[in-house]
């Protein structure tokens, strides 16, 4: 991800995996009093154009997805933690080298007791304790920072799966709380999520559906011993993605997309607030506008085959020309694609003509 300064932030493996003493027991770190961490496989990298070198950013937690949240510290929120969230305050890394100072952790804690605090907990292999919350491993996958209320998403790759909310508190730490919502049928195998302005969480399905979650629309108590996971199905909207589907099982579709964006500023021209998805097997993109599905398709033979996108906004003054949207094509074997052996990976700029004969 760019940051404001248009410095690239990664996730990148910096060292072995066994963790620095700061992340271990008997440090002075908050988040590793409160959850020691010994290993982590990926950290957290930054190349800036400009001066064309390379920052790295020891993290006590592994790293997958990351993007930047809402606040003044510009903190970049990660997946790929396993049992916790981690994030780094950007801003005060940048500030001082310290990557142990500027990073933190917290272990997803449900309020089970539903008192609206966090207090000691039960472990995942334990029996639910109605005066206690409880800790769950539901590592996110996609992460996502709301607009909204200052909360962070999550998907969480399972059978069904599920999206979690994490609502961090004033000392994110020790005050975090989560809440996971399981998608019911006839959704199942969630993959990559975004958020859009308005705080609905859109994902990626292997059902063949976009999913989408509000949770404005839950009825019930969103916290408490009824809240592990099936508490708000209300929530949950589905849309199917186009091209076949398999026989004898209704109406479905084969599409299995791996990720969802939210094109929250018109960077591609379709408007604000448009919810897309990876199609490829649909050889292409996948928009939702106005509840119907369009399908931005590479055409045969070059072939297409990618797992995420992005948007940007060159002129905001040059109407269409100064809007498109970016992904590359190839994964990792991209020989066994159209062209054969020699084929290599390619980037794809896809731009929305307000009429096909524009110019």
């Amino acid at each position: 991800m760019c940051d404001k300064q248009a410095r690239l932030w990664l996730s990148a493996t910096i060292r072995a995996r066994e963790n620095p003493a700061y992340c271990k027991q008997g440090s002075d770190l908050p988040s590793a009093k409160l959850f020691p961490m010994n290993q982590a496989i990926r950290h957290l990298a930054m190349f800036d154009p400009k001066t064309q070198k390379y920052l790295f950013v020891d993290t006590c937690f592994s790293t997958h997805h990351l993007e930047f949240g809402f606040d003044a510290n510009d903190t970049i929120w990660t997946s790929g933690g396993g049992p916790v969230v981690g994030w780094l305050n950007s801003k005060m890394f940048l500030e001082t080298g310290d990557a142990a100072k500027s990073q933190g952790w917290t272990a997803l804690i449900l309020d089970y007791n539903g008192n609206g605090k966090r207090d000691a907990y039960t472990e995942p292999d334990e029996e639910y304790d109605p005066k206690k919350d409880a800790r769950i491993e539901a590592g996110f996958y996609a992460v996502m920072p709301s607009p909204v209320d200052g909360s962070v998403w999550g998907s969480y790759r399972d059978n069904p799966g599920a999206v979690v909310r994490i609502a961090p508190g004033s000392n994110p730490p020790a005050t975090a709380l989560a809440e996971i919502y399981n998608v019911p049928k006839p959704g199942f195998g969630v993959r990559g999520a975004d958020i859009d302005k308005n705080g609905v969480v859109w994902v990626s399905l292997a059902s063949g559906h976009l999913g989408s979650f509000d949770r404005r629309k839950c009825k019930g108590p969103l916290n408490g011993p009824k809240a592990t996971g099936d508490h708000c199905p209300e929530g949950w909207s589905f849309y199917q993605y186009p091209g076949p589907g398999f026989e004898g099982i209704g109406p479905n579709s084969a599409e299995a997309s791996y990720y969802t964006w939210v094109d929250q500023h018109n960077t591609f021209g379709l408007g604000e607030n448009i919810p897309m998805s990876t199609g490829d097997e649909n050889d292409g993109l996948i928009a939702m506008k106005d509840g119907k599905m369009v399908v931005l398709r590479v055409p045969y033979p070059m072939g297409f085959y990618t797992k995420g996108f992005d948007g940007r906004i060159d002129d905001p003054n040059a109407g269409w020309k100064g809007r498109g949207l970016w992904t590359a094509s190839g994964d990792r074997t991209p020989w066994l694609g159209e062209g054969g052996k020699g084929q290599k990976p390619f980037a794809v700029h896809f731009q929305l003509r307000p009429d096909p004969l524009a110019k």
